[in-house]
């Protein structure tokens, strides 16, 4: 099954102009791999005027705003990683070659409160 597929202002109106032009539904649909039913469709809201500048700019502006949305919710999820992985560095076990006491232990790490 084929995937959906979204196509630019810019390319609907290049497809309803060419049909103004003479080329036909079937050429049309053949060369652009497109259904004929599709470019008929094109042809009636370019007809009413959804294809004009003011249409591009909202539809440009549209795939910006999910194109940001994704990149914040990209740039939480690393936040939310990052945050995590500097408490386990922080709250980590020690390596198996920190000087270590048999009779104390590990050395003790330097808290917040003892750094004054």
């Amino acid at each position: 099954m084929r995937k959906h597929r979204t196509h630019s202002m810019a390319f609907k109106r290049q497809v309803v102009e060419e049909h103004l032009a003479g080329e036909t539904f079937y050429g049309l649909a053949r060369r652009h791999d497109l259904s004929r039913t599709l470019i008929r469709l094109w042809l009636e809201k370019y007809e009413v005027g959804a294809f004009d500048e003011e249409a591009e700019a909202a539809d440009t502006l549209r795939e910006y705003e999910a194109r940001i949305a994704t990149l914040e919710r990209l740039v939480g999820k690393q936040a939310a990683e990052l945050e995590f992985l500097k408490g386990a560095l922080r709250h980590g076990r020690r390596p198996r070659n920190a000087p270590m006491s048999v009779i104390t232990g590990p050395k003790a790490s330097p808290s917040p409160k003892d750094a004054g």
